[in-house]
C-alpha cells in the first residue's frame, strides 16, 4: 500500500450515465482513497491497471449510505453514495463493515468542504425519479438532513484488510439436531433484543434510524407504538414497534418465510405468482397454535403446477418437538425449516425460496415520530383532490415531500373540533396493519386538517363496483378477513367504529383492505349526518338498537360487519337497494334480512345471518368471526 493511501479495496460501482440499471452496468473496480482524491481503476490480470475515474475530494458534497428496498442486481449488497459536482457515484461494498469503513473515511476527509449540501436523498435515483420522495428532477434538493459528522465520530474505523490476503472461510454450519453447542458469544443477560424488519429514517433527534436485519437493545417500552432502543454504536432513540420484532427463539416473525395468519387461497395465489419450484411459506393453521408449510411445485400428481400444504406436527419427547416427515424431528420450527431447505426428506420438493406477503409492504407508524401528533402546515404539500366525504374534502399530498398521505380538510361546522383534538392522540395510538393510520392533525390552519395513511385504490365500495365480475370467492373472503382483523383489534381495545361499511374501508397495495374513519361519527355536529352514499342516517348498516335507541356497542359493529360482508359478496351493490330507509327499518323490525349474494357460499351467508341476530348478546364477537373466517379459508386442507 502506498504511504499516502488511506483505503483501497475492490468494490462495485454503478454506471452514472446509463438510464437503465441492468447487471451489465455494475462493474468491479479497484478503489483507492488518498488525502486528495478518490480514484477507481479497471484491474487487468498481469497488466497495468487503467484509471476509469477520479474525484477531487474538495468537490464532494455528500457521502452517505443508501437505504433502499429494491433488488440489487450485483453481488455486493451494501451501497453508499458519493455526491460530487452534479453527479452521484453509487458504490457497493461486500459487507456492512466495508461500507462503514469507506463512508467514515470519506466523511472524515470531506467534513470541512465548503460545498457540503444541507440535505441528501437516502434512496436511489432510478427510472427517472428519486425513490425516497418521488421527485422527478435529478437535481432536486434532498429530502433528509445531511450530517457530515454522523458515523465518522461514533466509532473507530474497522481495520483495513491487508491487500492480496484471502478472507477467512466462514465457520462450518452446525449439524441439524446434533446438539452441538454454538460457538457464538452469548447474549448479555437481561438485555432484550429486537431485529429491524425494515429500514427507518429518524425524523428528529429523539428518534433513531433503523437498518434492516440489524439488532438493537430495548431500553424502554413505555409506549406500545414507540420503544426506546440502543444501537451497536451506543446511540439511543425511539423507534416504531411496527418496524421491529423481538428476538426470541420461538418468535417466528423474525423469519422471512413466516406469513402469520394469511389465508390458504392468498397463500396459493402468492406462491403461484412466484412460480418457482420450491417457493414456500409458513403460516398459521386454522387450529390455534399450529402451523402449515405451503410449497409450490411443478410436479404434482395432476401433471400441472400446484401448491401442496403440510401441517407441522408435534410430538412430546419430554418437551415439544416438531416434524413434517416422521424420521426427521426437531426441537424448533426454525430448525425444521432449515433442514428442509436443504433436504426434501418426504416433501414434494425441498424448500428453496421463502415468499413473504407482508415484508414487501413497509408498515405505517403511529405518528411520524415519537410523541409528535401536531403537524406543521409547511410540512404538507397538496397535489390533487381525491374526493369528499361527510367531513370535507380529501386530498392527496406529501408530508415533508417524502411520505405520501391523504389529507382531510375539515369543513367548518362539520365536526366538534375541540372534542376531536382532545381524542386525536388516543386515536393515533390505534395502530394495526388492517386499520388506516392517523398520522396527526394540523390545527394551526383553519379549518383543521387530518393527515392519514394513503391507500392507492380508494374506497372498497367503489373498487368492488368498478371491478365487478373479476373476483373469485377466495379474494372476496380475503377482504372480509382483512376487515375482521382490523375490527377485532378495535374490539380488543374497547373502541367502537359506529359506521362500518364498504365506503369506510380502503384498498391498498396487494389489495389489502383496511378499516377507515373508526369512531369519527362521535364528533359529527349534524344529528342527521349525511353519509358518503348520499343517504341520511345509515340505517342500512345499523343494528336495530342503534336506529331505535341510538345505542352503540361492539355488537352493533358486528351487525354492520355482516352488511359489509354482504356488500363484498355482492361486489359493491347497495344493501336493500330498492327500498326507502323507512321501509328498511320496518322490514328489519319484522325480522326480514338481506338475501344470500350469488357469490357467497351457504357457510358465509350463515355467518352474515349470525351477525344479524335481533338480540346483541346473540351475535358473535369479532374474535369468533375471525376464527370462523380462518376455518372457512382452510376448507379442504
Amino acid at each position: 500500500m502506498n504511504p499516502s493511501t488511506i483505503l483501497e479495496e475492490f468494490l462495485i460501482k454503478r454506471s452514472q450515465q446509463k438510464r437503465r440499471t441492468s447487471p451489465a452496468n455494475y462493474k468491479e473496480r479497484h478503489f483507492v482513497l488518498t488525502k486528495s482524491r478518490l480514484t477507481y481503476f479497471e484491474f487487468r490480470q498481469g497488466k497495468k491497471s487503467i484509471v476509469k475515474g477520479s474525484i477531487d475530494l474538495a468537490k464532494i458534497k455528500c457521502v452517505e449510505i443508501v437505504i433502499s428496498d429494491i433488488s440489487i442486481p450485483c453481488s455486493y449488497k451494501y451501497p453508499f453514495q458519493v455526491v460530487h459536482d452534479n453527479y452521484i457515484l453509487y458504490v457497493f461494498s461486500p459487507n456492512k463493515d466495508s461500507r462503514l469503513r469507506w463512508v467514515c473515511a470519506l466523511k472524515e476527509e470531506t467534513k470541512n468542504n465548503n460545498t457540503l449540501i444541507p440535505k441528501f436523498h437516502p434512496n436511489f435515483w432510478t427510472e427517472g425519479r428519486w425513490r425516497c420522495c418521488s421527485q422527478l428532477d435529478k437535481l432536486a434538493a434532498g429530502c433528509l438532513l445531511y450530517d457530515p459528522n454522523r458515523d465518522s465520530t461514533k466509532k473507530p474505523l474497522p481495520p483495513t484488510p491487508e491487500p492480496n490476503k484471502r478472507k477467512p472461510l466462514p465457520p462450518e454450519p452446525e449439524e441439524v439436531g446434533s446438539g452441538r453447542e454454538s460457538e457464538r458469544e452469548p447474549e448479555p443477560e437481561g438485555e432484550a433484543l429486537v431485529i429491524a424488519l425494515y429500514d427507518f429514517h429518524g425524523q428528529d433527534p429523539q428518534t433513531l434510524s433503523l437498518e434492516k436485519d440489524e439488532e438493537y437493545v430495548i431500553v424502554e417500552k413505555t409506549d406500545v407504538n414507540w420503544w426506546q432502543v440502543r444501537d451497536r454504536l451506543g446511540c439511543v432513540g425511539f423507534i416504531p414497534t411496527s418496524y421491529v420484532v423481538e428476538k426470541k427463539p420461538d418468535n417466528l416473525q423474525q423469519f422471512e418465510w413466516y406469513n402469520k395468519n394469511i389465508i390458504r387461497s392468498k397463500a396459493e395465489q402468492l406462491l403461484q405468482e412466484e412460480g418457482k419450484e420450491g417457493a414456500f411459506m409458513v403460516r398459521d393453521s386454522r387450529q390455534a397454535g399450529m402451523y402449515t408449510v405451503s410449497v409450490y411445485t411443478k410436479a404434482t400428481s395432476e401433471s400441472c403446477p400446484g401448491v401442496k400444504h403440510y401441517h407441522i406436527k408435534e410430538v412430546l419427547e419430554g418437551h415439544k418437538r416438531y416434524y413434517l416427515a416422521e424420521k426427521h424431528v426437531f426441537d424448533s420450527i426454525p430448525e425444521l425449516i432449515h433442514y428442509h431447505q436443504h433436504n426434501a426428506a418426504g416433501l414434494v420438493t425441498r424448500l428453496r425460496y421463502p415468499v413473504s406477503s407482508w415484508r414487501q409492504m413497509v408498515p405505517s407508524t403511529a405518528g411520524f415520530s415519537y410523541g409528535k401528533w401536531e403537524i406543521a402546515p409547511t410540512d404538507l404539500t397538496f397535489l390533487e383532490e381525491l374526493g369528499s366525504g361527510q367531513f370535507g374534502v380529501v386530498q392527496l399530498g406529501y408530508w415533508q415531500n417524502q411520505c405520501c398521505v391523504a389529507i382531510k380538510t375539515i369543513r367548518e361546522g362539520a365536526m366538534s373540533e375541540e372534542d376531536f383534538i382532545e381524542e386525536a392522540q388516543v386515536m393515533m395510538k390505534l395502530s394495526h396493519p388492517k386499520l388506516v393510520q392517523l398520522f396527526g392533525v394540523c390545527t394551526q390552519t383553519s379549518p383543521i386538517c387530518l393527515v392519514f395513511e394513503h391507500l392507492e385504490h380508494g374506497s372498497l365500495s367503489e373498487y368492488l363496483g368498478q371491478n365487478r365480475g373479476t373476483f373469485n370467492t377466495g379474494s372476496l373472503l380475503g377482504m372480509c378477513q382483512d376487515t375482521c382483523q382490523g375490527m377485532e383489534y378495535l374490539e380488543r381495545n374497547q373502541f367502537l367504529h359506529r359506521d362500518l361499511a364498504a365506503r369506510n374501508c380502503l384498498v391498498g397495495e396487494s389489495l389489502v383492505v383496511k378499516v377507515s374513519d373508526f369512531g369519527m361519527t362521535r364528533f359529527v355536529l349534524d344529528d342527521q349526518y349525511t353519509s358518503s352514499s348520499g343517504t341520511k342516517f345509515p340505517v342500512r348498516w345499523s343494528a336495530p338498537e342503534v336506529f331505535r335507541y341510538f345505542k352503540f356497542s361492539s355488537k352493533s359493529d358486528v351487525w354492520s360487519f355482516g352488511v359489509l360482508m354482504w356488500e363484498i359478496f355482492s361486489e359493491g351493490k347497495m344493501p336493500y337497494e330498492n327500498r326507502l330507509n323507512s321501509e328498511v327499518v320496518t322490514e328489519i323490525a319484522a325480522g326480514l334480512r338481506l338475501l344470500k349474494p350469488r357469490l357467497a357460499l351457504d357457510s358465509l351467508y350463515n355467518m352474515m345471518v349470525q351477525c344479524w341476530c335481533e338480540k346483541p348478546e346473540d351475535r358473535p364477537s369479532f374474535f369468533q368471526l375471525q376464527d370462523e373466517l380462518c376455518e372457512l379459508s382452510e376448507c379442504g386442507e
